[in-house]
């Protein structure tokens, strides 16, 4: 079995108490965690995989422009990676095993190439973390889920700005997609 870690979102906009659609204080609780994990998978060798959602300044046919505030414009402070996770990730970007891509829906697999690196790679356990749990990680664990991988989602690496839906993501990840939450 190999695995991947993947942190979806963890960006300033999504993380800072000045981000133009922040979860604040559960997302910052996660940053301490996400980087322990980040190490421990290196260390493990083990691919550590940061999805980043990334979007253009007024772009009106993508559909999040009719639900949310601009948010992850590319090339600006709301879409880099928060805290001490983008101190990791500026240290370790060269390394083979780390990768950083963009992606412009909720989930991590839509109009990206994540599901050919994996299977080249021949991962098949993914180790979900980041923001927001009933966004964008749910729609990477149901795309995940799909694909046939196998999906762990630790509760302290998971946050959203909504309680309800997060408990709600965590019980659908473990009682539908047969996710090993911990």
């Amino acid at each position: 079995m190999k695995k991947a870690l993947l942190i979806i979102d963890y960006t300033n906009d999504f993380i800072a108490d000045d981000g133009a659609l922040s979860c604040q204080a559960p997302g910052q609780a996660l940053e301490n965690n996400l980087v322990a994990l980040a190490e421990q998978y290196l260390a493990n060798g083990d691919y550590v995989i940061l999805p980043t959602d990334t979007h253009r300044l007024n772009d009106k046919y993508h559909p999040e422009s009719k639900l949310f505030p601009p948010h992850n414009i590319k090339k600006t402070w709301g879409h880099e990676l928060y805290g001490k996770l983008n101190d990791w990730y500026q240290a370790n970007k060269n390394n083979e095993l780390v990768w950083q891509y963009a992606k412009d829906r909720y989930s991590s697999f839509k109009n990206t190439g994540l599901d050919n690196f994996l299977r080249t790679r021949q991962i098949d356990t993914l180790c979900l973390t980041g923001v927001c749990t009933d966004i964008c990680v749910l729609h990477t664990a149901v795309d995940a889920y799909n694909l046939n991988y196998h999906l762990e989602i630790p509760k302290n690496a998971v946050a959203s700005f909504d309680q309800t839906g997060h408990e709600w993501a965590l019980r659908h990840f473990e009682n539908s997609l047969g996710a090993k939450v911990y």
